[in-house]
């Protein structure tokens, strides 16, 4: 079925979308430069810098996960900070500590690495409860209390987490709570034949040159506060307002789960939805948005009843089901 763009559009376009398309579509093209397909990855990876949120990216090892982080935020002249994940990390070595200074005998605190702006959070599932804990009030109001003290976070902030699905031996698995946080859970699936073969051609065509140095800067930390500014502005139909609520009740109707999502979902698909409709140059939000990114949104924060898991249904299927039972608007 075609769909009539004309009956969710605003009367008259209000934002001009113009620059934001164009330095998207340029970061797009710098991490093109080093990594071969991955779209929907990079796409969702844009939209929830447009957003402000954060990002869970799942994959088996080898598959970009940590390299499409890392080149994206070599587009943008932001602080950047990596942490890899493990057993033994503590929450101290995330977010700071207090050391005495001996000069005036008083505590001063240390900035640890979360106080960047994009951070980059290697395995994730590697740290345990108190660690992943510690990440929990700077994601969800970009701030640090520590010391009977608050800090607040430099603006924007995004977290940009990876973890490996198969390997369990000395990993934790992430509490609810957490993953409710992240905008999205981004599945990284295997390339295709074809894009195997580029890249072999592209590894054999770079040789030994860094990745990185490839990667040209697009994005000022102005450029994204302004561009959040601007997606927060996309217009939204009534009715689809009522669509993403619809989407999301079903899943608290829904005899295959045992958790269903919350209203923060309901924010995220707005949201996400908003970006995704002006990564494509529209000031206004269609259902396909909706639906495009209700998966990717959607999947992590429900949980799946015991006999539906061993049945080998999943996650996704059962928001796929949900998303063709509710009822487009006309």
């Amino acid at each position: 079925m075609t769909e009539n763009l004309s009956a969710y559009q605003p009367p008259e376009s209000r934002i001009d979308l113009s620059d934001l398309q164009h330095k998207m579509d340029a970061i797009k093209n710098e991490i093109k430069k080093v990594i071969v397909g991955q779209e929907q990855m990079i796409d969702l990876l844009l939209v929830t810098l447009l957003t402000g949120g954060h990002a869970l990216i799942e994959g088996v090892p080898g598959t970009a996960k940590t390299i499409t982080a890392k080149l994206l935020s070599k587009s943008i002249n932001a602080p950047f900070s990596r942490i890899q994940f493990t057993p033994d990390l503590m929450p101290a070595d995330i977010i700071g500590t207090s050391i005495l200074n001996m000069k005036n005998n008083e505590f001063e605190f240390k900035k640890g690495p979360i106080f960047a702006q994009i951070i980059l959070i290697d395995e994730i599932n590697r740290a345990p409860a108190k660690t992943q804990a510690a990440l929990f009030e700077c994601m969800a109001e970009n701030q640090i209390s520590a010391d009977g003290n608050t800090f607040q976070l430099p603006q924007p902030f995004t977290v940009l987490a990876t973890q490996n699905p198969v390997e369990h031996e000395g990993t934790y698995r992430l509490p609810e709570g957490q993953l409710d946080r992240f905008l999205f859970k981004i599945e990284v699936k295997y390339p295709s034949l074809e894009e195997e073969i580029r890249i072999l051609e592209e590894q054999n065509k770079l040789k030994k040159q860094d990745k990185l140095k490839l990667v040209n800067q697009i994005l000022t930390q102005s450029d994204i506060k302004n561009f959040q500014e601007l997606v927060a502005q996309v217009f939204v139909h009534d009715q689809l307002i009522k669509y993403i609520a619809e989407l999301v009740d079903h899943t608290r109707h829904d005899n295959n789960l045992t958790l269903a999502a919350s209203p923060r979902a309901s924010i995220a698909i707005l949201q996400s939805s908003k970006a995704l409709a002006a990564l494509k140059g529209r000031d206004f939000i269609t259902p396909e948005d909706i639906k495009q990114i209700a998966i990717p949104v959607l999947a992590h924060r429900v949980v799946l009843t015991p006999e539906k898991e061993l049945e080998g249904l999943n996650n996704e299927k059962v928001i796929q089901q949900i998303i063709e039972m509710v009822e487009i608007p006309r």
